[in-house]
């Protein structure tokens, strides 16, 4: 009952491996000497303790704590995804600027010579 089962492997050549019978050379129970009700180290067992429910169950205030949570997480986050789309806006329109501003500086030395 306790012996390792090795599954039988089929090869590539449609050979099937055996089952490995692992040859049983010593007893391996144990011996036990002493009476283990004798021996004063052994502790009784606890007693089970009763696993606690899945359900969640929330009291009215609870749920008006949760909604409120929720909708304070939308909104900070919703803030800091508009601050960070503001941010590539004016950076964009500073790139703008400047690729006008150099146009016009790479135009008027053209013009002067």
């Amino acid at each position: 009952m306790f012996q390792p089962r090795i599954p039988v492997n089929p090869l590539p050549t449609s050979l099937v491996t055996p089952l490995v019978q692992p040859a049983v050379t010593a007893d391996i129970a144990p011996h036990h000497t002493v009476d283990a009700g004798a021996c004063h180290h052994y502790a009784p067992a606890p007693a089970p303790v009763p696993a606690p429910s899945s359900a969640l169950r929330l009291t009215p205030a609870g749920l008006a704590v949760v909604v409120a949570g929720g909708a304070g997480a939308v909104l900070v986050v919703g803030t800091v995804l508009v601050s960070m789309l503001l941010a590539v806006a004016v950076s964009t329109v500073s790139v703008a600027v400047c690729a006008v501003v150099l146009r016009s500086l790479l135009n008027g030395q053209r013009r002067q010579r």
